[in-house]
């Protein structure tokens, strides 16, 4: 076996050492709610997905607060965690992308295009991170631009899907809790602008992990 294989598979080996803990388990149920959002979405039962979503929200808080408080932090859980984030975040940005296309409002089909570019980002970060496993590297953890981002999606998130005009659950009861459009979309437009912010906070890290990565495999050759 190669040194490179065995960088690779001494990697995994510690990715996976201490995962058994509850803030994995947390993030794991997180990925896990993500289809039951979609399907209750979907059928239009927006007040559960409602639920669903802040359930999902309230693990993301709570994963990390246990993680360290009671020292449970792990290599799977600083990768798991953020796969967690950017499943949701994708799902999510999906389902809405479709539902604004569908709206009667003309301006709120022409602004589902906004939620293609979490889609773009999230998929940026996930081959990204899973191109870093190929090669030895463990992906960034999770910043804290990151987790920010993170949490106003999923405010401005569950702020749509209540009180959105056209999809909102409680506007649909009580139209005159309704959003106005201008409103929804500043923030939709904000919870971009935090995303594409993470996004560009993990570069320096990453940078560097591939350039100590590439040192490393250059001594080994040298030897």
């Amino acid at each position: 076996m190669s040194d490179e294989r065995k960088s690779m598979s001494q990697n995994i080996k510690e990715l996976f050492d201490g995962c058994l803990t509850v803030p994995n388990l947390l993030s794991l149920i997180r990925i896990l709610l993500i289809p039951v959002f979609a399907v209750l979405f979907y059928k239009g039962e927006l007040l559960w997905a409602v639920v669903i979503l802040f359930l999902s929200g309230i693990s993301d808080f709570l994963d990390g607060k246990i993680a360290r408080r009671f020292n449970q932090v792990s290599a799977l859980g600083k990768i798991l965690d953020p796969i967690a984030d950017k499943l949701t975040v994708f799902a999510a940005a999906i389902v809405m992308f479709l539902r604004f296309r569908q709206a009667q409002s003309e301006s709120m089909r022409v602004f589902a295009w906004v939620f293609l570019l979490f889609i773009i980002k999230d998929m940026l970060m996930l081959i990204g991170g899973a191109w870093l496993l190929a090669l030895g590297t463990r992906p960034v953890a999770a910043e804290f631009y990151g987790k920010a981002a993170t949490m106003v999606f999923y405010i401005v998130l569950i702020l749509v899907v209540a009180f959105g005009p056209e999809v909102g659950a409680v506007s649909a009861i009580y139209p005159q809790a309704t959003l106005p459009e201008m409103v929804m979309f500043a923030m939709i437009t904000v919870a971009v602008i935090m995303t594409f912010v993470a996004f560009f906070s993990y570069l320096p890290g990453t940078i560097k992990q591939i350039k100590e990565n590439s040192k490393k495999a250059v001594k080994k050759e040298d030897k």
